[in-house]
């Protein structure tokens, strides 16, 4: 496992951003050989970090910077503080993470030593940095294992490692042991925003001795041999407990786990394929790396794992956690119900698995892995089930009606949201044979209409262009008035019948009134598709994807500063409007499903609606062997607009599909047109409706 001296670290300049296996095919054949891991990496654009990370891995080793962003990383920056494990890609209160930061340095004392970067490369389960004073450094994350790779000078050197650093010091409490050449213990730190705890077991084995001195509390110093130029060490992670972490070492050598991990990044990337220009191909599969970076696996190859109340439980089934369900359910979670099936039954197995043992909306004192927050969750679940993914709803009945009894409806946009979830209960006990019981909160459902009467139907007054007016939470009263997307029948009904319905989205989309920085207002240019007028939408999922857009507002809750005038979704370190984090894979996914063609109509009902892709081809790859396509007739840039449509051969005459249809596989042929087919899409309309 040892790394030879004699083998030369390669760095690539930043245009060649993920390096290839030997062996391996063609760039434009890999998914993973077009990633930038770059993207979104500098200032806040983003809040995503280059790190070495794995799908689903609540690993991931990557650079911390002076100065930093919420992801530990700074594109633009030179100086470079070393190296942590662990980060929640995209999110916001200023990130979380940042455990065990390794720095390398030259001579007797880590503080003497200056990391200036000099050189730099990066793809999917990898990174490589080079510094002007010669030493480099590699590293490779494969499931819950990592590995760092150190090129250093002649003379002496040795790695710090601080064991209490955390993003925005939130680091709680540690505790370790030495022996021989291995570090092993846990560390608590504080979620996302603080909200909760979460605790990590590791386990770190050096290849070759070092001599262990301690600097302080939480701080070590690793010393090898002043003649070792190569040290290597190898690192894994648990949620279960140090034995766990120490077993799973010995997974490989730093060429091995690197060849594994970019094998399954293509295998997961790959289960999507695009076909079309080169430049778009390559942003595509640079956002849908981030859509698989979170859930994180939590349970061990033995079943074991910690629930979030800090319980020893076993299962057969794969735990996962690490959830931003509020930012994410409108997409990243659809996405993976239609391209990672496999994952997916686990995945909502997971989310129902919270209610037996505490969920909270944050956070609790004894999580497993770092997360961030769980509302509308019973609004994912009711998605799955119908989806035909298997969830225990009787198990968790009473944790579920107890939530929504519970739920928050004292500000404008808590009103709707939390209508939202009590919709889906009603729903969920519909399903489960409880008429009354459904019918109880399918009417605190419908007391939405209350809310939006006094809240958002009126537009004139003063503050609803203004954000968070009336103590909402990062949006205005135009862009929240939209949330009850389990009854748009309804909804139209309350803004004054179909034609003011559509004049107040054309208003609303016409004057910018939309916020593409944020998901509150983020299923809206879908929503003209329950109209008589569906192909505005189709030209607003184009328009929103790769075209220059006008965006006013921001997360610091500022309208009309500096507006941003930019195609939103770069492939570069500036990527994303201002302000606009990826959240989980939410925005990253919501950019996936605009280029396949497809958008959720309302999780919790299992529809599509349909639009043209960005990719003369699209084929999502399904379990059995069989594979979901979408073939683009007449396909260009120009040609935005639905003409016709054909499903395995026959006249699709619906703007929409199931998902039963999507996952059965099939053949979706698209005639593209340059101008608006103003009668498709229009006879037989999907409207989600309260009453059914």
């Amino acid at each position: 496992m040892k790394y030879s001296s004699l083998v030369i670290f390669v760095f690539f300049a930043f245009s060649c951003t993920s390096v290839k296996p030997t062996g391996s095919l063609p760039a434009a054949q890999q998914p993973a050989d077009l990633v930038n891991v770059f993207l979104g990496s500098s200032g806040d654009h983003g809040q995503l970090s280059p790190a070495a990370s794995y799908p689903f891995s609540m690993m991931s080793i990557g650079p911390q910077t002076y100065p930093t962003t919420h992801m530990g990383y700074e594109y633009l920056a030179k100086k470079f503080l070393g190296f942590t494990h662990n980060r929640f890609e995209g999110v916001g209160c200023e990130g979380s993470g940042g455990n065990i930061l390794v720095k390398p340095f030259l001579g007797d004392s880590p503080e003497q030593t200056e990391l200036l970067k000099t050189e730099e490369s990066a793809g999917p389960g990898y990174y490589g940095v080079g510094f002007s004073n010669h030493i480099k450094a590699e590293f490779t994350v494969y499931k819950r294992n990592g590995r760092h790779r150190y090129r250093f000078p002649a003379g002496k050197k040795g790695l710090s490692i601080d064991l209490g650093h955390a993003f925005v010091n939130r680091f709680v409490a540690e505790e370790h042991t030495t022996e021989g050449a291995m570090l092993s213990g846990w560390i608590d730190s504080k979620t996302t925003c603080s909200a909760g705890t979460y605790r990590l077991y590791y386990s770190i084995k050096f290849d070759q001795p070092v001599k262990w001195a301690r600097i302080s509390e939480h701080k070590l110093i690793a010393m090898p041999d002043t003649d070792q130029q190569v040290v290597e060490l190898e690192i894994a992670f648990s949620s279960v407990d140090v034995a766990h972490a120490q077993a799973a070492l010995g997974a490989g050598s730093f060429d091995q786990l690197r060849q594994y991990s970019s094998a399954d990044w293509n295998q997961h990337l790959g289960n999507i394929q695009v076909k079309g220009d080169t430049e778009r191909e390559k942003l595509f599969y640079s956002l849908l790396y981030r859509a698989l970076q979170s859930p994180y696996v939590v349970s061990e190859e033995d079943g074991k794992y910690r629930a979030i109340d800090g319980s020893l439980q076993t299962t057969k089934a794969t735990v996962y956690n690490g959830w931003a369900i509020w930012d994410n359910y409108k997409t990243q979670l659809p996405l993976l119900s239609i391209a990672y099936p496999e994952q997916f039954q686990d995945i909502a197995a997971s989310i129902a698995n919270l209610y037996p043992y505490g969920k909270k909306d944050f956070a609790t004192a004894h999580e497993p892995s770092n997360t961030v927050r769980t509302e509308h969750a019973i609004v994912a679940l009711l998605d799955a089930h119908r989806k035909g993914y298997q969830i225990d709803f009787e198990h968790i009945l009473d944790k579920l009606i107890g939530e929504v009894d519970n739920l928050d409806y004292s500000k404008p946009d808590r009103a709707l949201e939390s209508s939202y979830d009590a919709w889906a209960l009603s729903q969920i006990l519909a399903e489960l044979k409880k008429p009354d019981l459904s019918e109880k909160y399918r009417q605190k459902a419908l007391e939405y209409k209350q809310h939006w009467n006094k809240d958002f139907k009126d537009l004139s007054r003063n503050d609803v262009n203004r954000m968070s007016a009336r103590g909402m939470y990062q949006g205005t009263i135009w862009q929240y008035r939209w949330s009850v997307p389990f009854d748009v029948k309804g909804l139209i009904g309350l803004t004054g019948g179909e034609q003011a319905y559509i004049s107040q989205l054309d208003e609303f989309f016409g004057n910018d009134y939309h916020n593409r920085a944020n998901e509150p207002d983020l299923q809206v240019p879908s929503m003209y598709n329950a109209s008589s007028e569906p192909w505005k939408s189709q030209a607003l999922m184009h328009h929103l994807a790769v075209d220059t857009v006008v965006q006013h507002y921001f997360n610091d809750n500022s309208r009309g500063i500096g507006s941003f005038v930019d195609v939103i979704f770069k492939n570069e370190p500036k990527a994303y409007i201002r302000t606009m984090d990826d959240d989980a894979g939410a925005m990253s996914s919501w950019f996936a499903f605009a280029a396949i063609g497809l958008h959720p109509a309302c999780p919790g009902w299992a529809v599509y609606y349909l639009h043209v892709p960005l990719f003369e081809s699209v084929e999502i790859k399904l379990p059995g062997g069989k594979a979901f396509t979408v073939q683009v007739e007449n396909f260009s840039d120009k040609n935005f607009y639905v003409a016709s449509a054909t499903l395995n051969g026959k006249d699709l005459g619906r703007n929409w599909l199931t998902h039963q249809e999507i996952a059965g596989g099939g053949k979706l042929v698209i005639t593209a047109s340059a101008t608006p087919n103003i009668k498709w899409g229009v006879e037989n309309r999907w409207v989600s409706d309260i009453e059914k």
